[in-house]
């Protein structure tokens, strides 16, 4: 699971063992240690409807619900995003980078724009 803030957005991008972790436990959850001080940022069931968050000790949470984590794991479902008052929630699939890049992209989804998107399979 990787996590983009970028101004007021923040945008959490699942691999597709990271769906499959959030359907069964209903929980994903990572660690940016600073020394001193760790960030933590997670995934988890959330009661609503909608995408929504909260930030505390140290920790950002999206709260997904049940309907939304069971699309993503499910259909061809690619994200979903909510506004958490002036707060933008994204969720979404990490795809494959058409560029040239040095990480392991081996558990990312086939991006629907390369070439080889249906020879790549689930």
């Amino acid at each position: 699971m990787k996590i983009r803030i970028n101004g007021n957005s923040v945008r959490f991008r699942l691999t597709r063992s990271d769906v499959k972790q959030l359907a069964i436990t209903a929980l994903l959850e990572e660690k940016v240690d600073f020394g001193g001080q760790s960030l933590i940022y997670a995934i988890r069931l959330g009661n609503g409807k909608d995408l929504t968050s909260s930030f505390q000790n140290s920790t950002i949470t999206l709260f997904m619900p049940e309907r939304m984590i069971g699309e993503l794991a499910d259909t061809d479902a690619v994200g979903f995003e909510n506004r958490n008052g002036d707060l933008r929630l994204l969720v979404e699939k990490d795809f494959t980078c058409m560029d040239n890049v040095a990480e392991d992209q081996s558990d990312n989804y086939p991006n629907p724009l390369g070439k080889n998107f249906y020879e790549q399979g689930d």
